[in-house]
């Protein structure tokens, strides 16, 4: 019987040169290409007839965009996860899912091999193979690009031609790009250089420049149920159309765009573009709804969480004991984070415009200037004497010391 290979298929130029590749150098095996939907836009009748003229022996094209968003977006939101306070995660998010299926595929067809695209230079062979390695470790991992002598993208490119085979993009425009429902990268070309500014004109695909946005501003009402998104504009959505929705409205008003120089897993700064339009509008109105629903101590000791688990994320560990426990003190605290919040977006900017819940611990009676029966001004300073008793005592012992070296 032959040996299977389940490839990680995009369709985009690592994985047309893979299958080829895969061909030239597995010459006894079976190779099952493996697209799985998360949100990027593409011609799928295509992309399988393309995987198949280019040396696939079966074609999967797995639907995943709701469990995309509810089971893996919507817990990293809940957590107001980011990473070095600007990457929302996209790629990063869904990595660990879209491993999960080749797994799933593998195991189903038999295989004895997984392929991806991964360059040995950057963080998804991590979280592809960590994830693979949680479900079947067994499984044998090809990653070409840390055994072939292409060296690349041209080289890609010039493989290709050599052999008459398409090409999925051109020169001109060959971003190493990631899209899904959460957002869309872009990495490669003068992006190399952080000393250039992007070439946005060639680069943006969801979102225009802020300059390029409406003069008038846009407002938009998001309602939260136990911190998920449940109504846009006072309309109930399910998760792919309301996010779809969201990254229309961002997206024309020239939202969540993001240049970042970032840490990689492996040790090198990295220079991307992302575009996370409705990414941003939701993190920013998760962000105020919790601020009127939860308390101090709860508040600031998960933004704490929520850093830890942007690194692990970042760092491909989704399938873990600590991922699944600190996922589990967000869900905790979300219980009392429902409500409505209105933004304003304008040319780039996203600006608070009202909030309300049921849950509430804003009182106006006990913050307004106008005196309540809730709140005694008296009470302050005995609670001011206690909470400057420490430097009170020292200010006190520095007195004491001044007079005896006198």
């Amino acid at each position: 019987m032959k040996n299977k290979i389940v490839l990680a298929y995009s369709g985009g130029l690592d994985t047309t040169v893979i299958l080829p590749w895969l061909r030239e150098n597995y010459t006894d095996c079976e190779v099952i290409a493996c697209c799985v939907d998360v949100g990027q836009c593409a011609d799928y009748k295509e992309l399988e007839d393309r995987a198949i003229r280019t040396g696939a022996d079966k074609v999967y094209v797995i639907d995943a965009r709701d469990e995309f968003m509810t089971d893996y977006v919507y817990p990293m939101m809940k957590a107001n996860a980011v990473y070095e306070s600007k990457y929302l995660l996209g790629t990063s998010a869904a990595r660990p899912l879209i491993a999960k299926k080749f797994v799933d595929i593998a195991l189903a067809e038999g295989a004895d091999s997984i392929c991806h695209g991964a360059t040995g230079k950057g963080n998804d062979q991590i979280r592809f193979e960590l994830a693979i390695r949680a479900f079947a470790p067994w499984l044998k991992i090809i990653a070409p690009w840390r055994i072939w002598d292409i060296k690349s993208r041209e080289d890609e490119m010039e493989y290709l031609q050599k052999r008459k085979l398409e090409l999925p993009t051109t020169k001109e425009q060959s971003y190493s790009r990631d899209e899904n429902l959460w957002h869309l990268s872009h990495e490669g070309l003068e992006l190399e250089d952080p000393g250039m500014e992007p070439n946005y004109k060639h680069l943006l695909q969801l979102t225009v420049m802020p300059e390029d946005a409406p003069d008038a501003p846009e407002y938009v009402e998001l309602e939260f149920e136990h911190g998920v998104p449940v109504k846009l504009n006072g309309e109930a959505m399910a998760p792919v159309a309301l996010m779809k929705a969201l990254n229309e409205i961002g997206g024309r008003n020239g939202v969540g765009i993001v240049d970042i120089v970032e840490n990689r897993v492996v040790g090198m700064k990295s220079r991307g573009v992302y575009e996370t339009p409705g990414g941003t509008i939701m993190y920013a109105a998760h962000k105020e709804l919790e601020s009127l629903c939860l308390d101090r101590q709860t508040e600031a000791f998960k933004a704490i969480v929520g850093h830890e688990l942007a690194e692990l994320i970042y760092t491909g560990e989704w399938f873990t004991p600590l991922r699944e426990a600190l996922s589990a003190f967000v869900d905790k605290t979300q219980e009392v984070v429902s409500g409505t919040v209105r933004l304003k977006l304008y040319k780039g900017n996203v600006v608070p415009a009202g909030v309300t819940s049921p849950y509430s611990l804003h009182s106006k009676e006990l913050s307004s200037f106008t005196t309540g029966d809730l709140f005694d001004h008296k009470d302050a300073e005995g609670f001011i004497n206690l909470l400057s008793l420490p430097v009170t005592v020292r200010a006190l012992m520095r007195k004491r010391n001044e007079q005896i070296d006198e």
